[in-house]
């Protein structure tokens, strides 16, 4: 009769060199990996939750760990909104500044939700939710990458026509001078793009005197 005998990497090698090649493997990643990464990289389920229970490791956010002495998180309330509210696209005041399309200091982390949405419960965050329609919500929408977590947020151009289409609540002002600011960026300014998204907000009414005022020469359909 033979003997079958499995051999397990972190086991063999000890508690102490598993501890240390969990931390050098996360060291080369920047200091966070998500739990499913951790494993394919070869550390062994017990290492991550003694490294979590020992305050080496924090946790982020659902699956996700980050070592203690890592560089503070350049926008850790964006994580914490991109983790908790994965639906949520980043919209207005916060994408302007992402974008430095305006002068404004957001004060609070403006997110995008669908109408009839549930209310996100995300304590400590300063969000301000904004109710969109299907059809618009989905409109416009890229991801970005910050601190290593993929971010949903609104395009330059779609940002501006919501903009305009919360002029009440934002300003108009607001609204203006991203249009400003984005044309003097921009090479050609993308009208056909804006109006485009004006007509899914059912903004393009109100936008359009001011496309024709930035670009001079009146727009045709």
């Amino acid at each position: 009769m033979y003997t079958i005998r499995v051999f397990y990497p972190n086991i063999v090698a000890g508690p102490s060199a598993s501890l240390a090649a969990a931390r050098n493997a996360f060291q080369r990643h920047r200091g966070m990996l998500r739990t499913r990464e951790a494993l394919r990289l070869g550390i062994h389920p017990r290492t991550l939750y003694a490294l979590r229970d020992s305050g080496e490791l924090v946790s982020v956010g659902r699956g996700l760990y980050r070592l203690a002495s890592a560089p503070p998180l350049a926008h850790p309330d964006w994580v914490a909104v991109a983790l908790r509210v994965p639906r949520a696209v980043i919209c207005l005041i916060s994408a302007l500044a992402h974008y430095e399309l305006t002068t404004q200091v957001p004060h609070h982390i403006d997110i995008a939700l669908p109408s009839h949405s549930q209310v996100p419960k995300v304590d400590g965050l300063p969000l301000r939710v904004f109710w969109y329609q299907e059809r618009s919500f989905r409109a416009g929408i890229d991801t970005i990458t910050v601190d290593q977590v993929r971010v949903r947020i609104y395009s330059p151009e779609k940002t501006i026509v919501d903009c305009f289409k919360y002029r009440n609540k934002i300003g108009i002002d607001v609204a203006l001078e991203a249009l400003r600011n984005y044309r003097q960026k921009v090479r050609k300014l993308p009208v056909k793009k804006l109006l485009e998204y004006a007509r899914i907000c059912r903004v393009e009414n109100a936008m359009r005197p001011y496309l024709e005022n930035i670009v001079v020469i009146p727009l045709r359909n």
